[in-house]
């Protein structure tokens, strides 16, 4: 009995060590496999980049799967004022932003004393006014209420428009630089008020007139194409533009976004999402 027990036992042991001797250990990913992987990880860049919800955060939106498969993460974060973006660059809180045109970008880096510079430039927003309470500009009474942009290069944009459409009259070679205090000639006494732009489509109806950017005007359902009393035409100089700072104007990841920017993908999103109320600039 004993001998038959130590015959088992013996048994038991070579099977158990012929169970071990066929345990196979899990493939570890090879030494060049882990490599390629930890590169393409190191390579992934990050761009921050602050944006107006519409149209600019949707027009990146529409990019993002095409700058993540060359390696660009492209992190949106929406801003509803015409400050923050511009001062969060600045201060390297955002790689870059797309809000605003050249005029704009001029008077702020002047004002604040920064050095902000254009990437390239994407689209054209008309500049409209707008109105719920008439139907065409005829309609305007003696005294009548006009609401406009109250930063400087939205405001004198605003008075040329006007001036355009034979409500006022400014000095002569003011351009596109007029204040309220360049007007000359207010022929039926609009009372004009200067509001912030981003207000402008809230408080439309205790004016008799707004006029409003389009990005301001998209989010509040107003279609400049059909909503618009007059509108700017194609030809207007205030293309909207990425931005960013001199030291990473040139990255390549920053010329990644400013290509995708002006790709035909993008002319493409433009021109079926907006239907007109933004131009393609490129």
């Amino acid at each position: 009995m004993k001998k038959l027990s130590v015959t088992l036992l013996a048994g038991v042991m070579m099977l158990t060590m012929a169970a071990c001797g066929q345990k196979q250990e899990t493939p570890s990913a090879s030494p060049a496999a882990t490599a390629a992987a930890t590169a393409a990880a190191a390579k992934e860049v990050t761009l921050k980049v602050g944006a107006s919800s519409v149209p600019h955060a949707e027009i990146l939106k529409s990019i993002q799967p095409a700058l993540q498969a060359e390696g660009v993460k492209l992190e949106i974060v929406e801003f509803n004022d015409y400050v923050q973006p511009n001062v969060q660059v600045f201060e390297k809180q955002l790689d870059a932003n797309f809000f605003q045109h050249q005029p704009y970008l001029d008077q702020f880096n002047k004002e604040k004393g920064e050095n902000l510079v254009k990437v390239t430039g994407v689209h054209i927003e008309p500049f409209g006014a707008y109105s719920h309470k008439i139907k065409s500009v005829d309609e305007l009474k003696d005294g009548a209420s006009v609401a406009i942009p109250n930063d400087p290069s939205n405001a004198g944009r605003a008075l040329a428009l006007m001036e355009k459409n034979s409500l006022i009259k400014l000095k002569d070679g003011v351009g596109l630089s007029g204040t309220i205090a360049d007007i000359t000639e207010n022929k039926k006494n609009l009372q004009i008020k200067e509001m912030d732009p981003a207000m402008l489509p809230r408080t439309i109806d205790e004016f008799d007139l707004a006029l409003i950017n389009t990005n301001y005007a998209l989010q509040a359902n107003l279609m400049p194409t059909k909503d618009a009393l007059f509108i700017e035409d194609k030809e207007s100089p205030y293309v909207n533009i990425l931005v960013s700072r001199p030291d990473n104007k040139d990255s390549e990841a920053m010329q990644k976004l400013a290509k995708a920017l002006n790709s035909p993908d993008v002319k493409k999103f433009i021109e079926d999402k907006y239907k007109g109320a933004i131009v393609p600039a490129f």
